[in-house]
């Protein structure tokens, strides 16, 4: 009998703010500041892997859904983008549940870092969970790649913002002193809340559970405001402790 089995092994993990699956973006280029690095690992961590790869602005990358059990994929899934209610193939989504747990993403390369057993490729806006393993790295090649008319059912469109997101006075503090370090990160935080990360489920409706996203090292805690269904409240910005 054919044996078409593959064994593959990780040639660099992904770095990122995202520390945790829930508040990753559904696709790269939602959330501008959401950007990351992929360390390249041993033996591929060399100048010689990537040389002429300065020459591209944007790449491929195979990566695993290591953040997701094994062997619990279904033949249809319920895509956010379709309320979580319709049913389609898991063919025809992007789904992290998949006979195969990879998924591919395009992602903009800013520049490469090069040191002693290093090699940092610098990575624009991204929707990959901190410690994400690629298997690989393929180049963008716009004349193959882009496919201007190309019709992609419930997915024509880029997704509108879905919340809006304000913040408390005690939020306002935290992150006025936040921000003279880490500058836009306001910004960040209202793109990666506005997107609504919760299940599909759960939106449009009254919603009275508080919610942590973990972005960077800090806990940022947040809930639908009182009386609304459609405005995110942003409690408190609180460092992790180490």
């Amino acid at each position: 009998m054919l044996d078409l089995s593959l064994e593959i092994q990780p040639i660099g993990v992904i770095r990122s703010p995202y520390k945790e699956k829930f508040s990753v973006p559904r696709q790269p280029n939602l959330v501008e500041d959401g950007t990351g690095i992929l360390e390249l690992l041993p033996p591929y961590n060399q100048a010689e892997t990537v040389r002429g790869l300065s020459e591209f602005s944007h790449l491929w990358l195979i990566f695993q859904f290591d953040k997701i059990p094994q062997g619990k994929w279904h033949p249809t899934v319920r895509p956010p983008r379709l309320g979580g209610n319709k049913r389609v193939g898991v063919f025809a989504s992007r789904s992290t549940y998949r006979p195969n747990p990879l998924g591919l993403s395009k992602v903009r390369l800013n520049n490469i870092e090069i040191g002693y057993d290093k090699v940092w490729l610098h990575l624009g806006s991204l929707d990959l969970v901190d410690g994400t393993p690629v298997f690989d790295i393929k180049p963008y090649i716009a004349y193959s790649d882009n496919e201007p008319e190309a019709q992609c059912s419930f997915a024509q469109f880029k997704p509108q913002p879905l919340l809006k997101v304000e913040l408390t006075p005690i939020a306002k503090m935290q992150l006025k002193e936040i921000e003279k370090k880490q500058p836009h990160f306001l910004r960040f935080v209202v793109d990666v809340i506005s997107q609504d990360p919760r299940p599909a489920y759960q939106q449009g409706k009254i919603d009275l559970r508080i919610y942590g996203t973990t972005l960077y090292d800090f806990n940022i805690r947040w809930k639908i405001k009182q009386n609304t269904i459609d405005v995110a409240e942003v409690l408190s910005i609180q460092m992790l402790k180490g």
